[in-house]
């Protein structure tokens, strides 16, 4: 079964657009059968993507000290699909419209955002941070790399999470093995490429995180 590639994702979305700016406003367009038989296959055939993958959101209004972290954590929508993804991506708030408080996730169907699930345990982070209300263009297309599967370690890669703060915004890259060093670095320069991210980037084992928390130290930077 073809999958589709980050290129081949955006494409998908032009040319849908394209198609509707070849029709001016006003303008009514005379349907042969030869178009109306290609829309149909056309609206019939679906991209399908390597992996399924679901987002998740966290509201910080169902957050307290008292709850137990990841409760307030939903399953918000499953997509398999380039079509069924934008279609998920245009009717969710993007990071500069989210609450401050907010995590707005996208994980490997499956697999839940949290240190505990099985698969992310032995884990960590790539992170990085942006201005408030600067980071819609890197989100996107930090998922588009994910669901594209442009990395050369794609089966290291769980999800990615984008947290909105007061101060400004992060985006964290999850993956499976901290400890191959290999993989993480070039996760990490491979994700900086795509975003043309020109800061420094640090690579956080979940392990450190859970014992240190804020005082866990960055094992890779690239």
């Amino acid at each position: 079964e073809k999958t589709t590639t980050f290129d081949e994702a955006e494409k998908v979305k032009l040319n849908a657009n394209e198609a509707d700016d070849e029709v001016e406003e006003g303008e009514i367009v005379e349907e042969t059968d030869d178009t109306t038989s290609y829309l149909s296959k056309e609206i019939a055939t679906k991209h399908p993507l390597e992996h399924s993958w679901t987002f998740w959101f966290d509201n910080p209004v169902a957050k307290s000290r008292q709850a137990a972290w990841g409760s307030s954590l939903r399953n918000v929508y499953t997509f398999s699909t380039v079509e069924d993804f934008w279609g998920a991506y245009n009717n969710i708030h993007h990071p500069s419209k989210l609450v401050v408080g907010a995590d707005l996730h996208c994980f490997k169907h499956k697999i839940e955002p949290k240190w505990e699930d099985p698969v992310c345990a032995n884990g960590g982070i790539w992170k990085m941070s942006f201005s408030k209300g600067k980071s819609d263009t890197s989100w996107l297309y930090t998922l588009l790399a994910m669901i594209g599967h442009q990395f050369d370690h794609e089966d290291e890669i769980c999800g990615a999470v984008v947290s909105v703060r007061g101060k400004g915004e992060k985006i964290s890259l999850w993956t499976k093995n901290a400890a191959n060093e290999t993989a993480q670095v070039s996760i990490g320069k491979q994700w900086k490429q795509f975003l043309d991210y020109s800061d420094s980037v640090g690579f956080i084992f979940h392990d450190d995180a859970k014992r240190l928390d804020r005082n866990a130290k960055n094992r890779y930077t690239v």
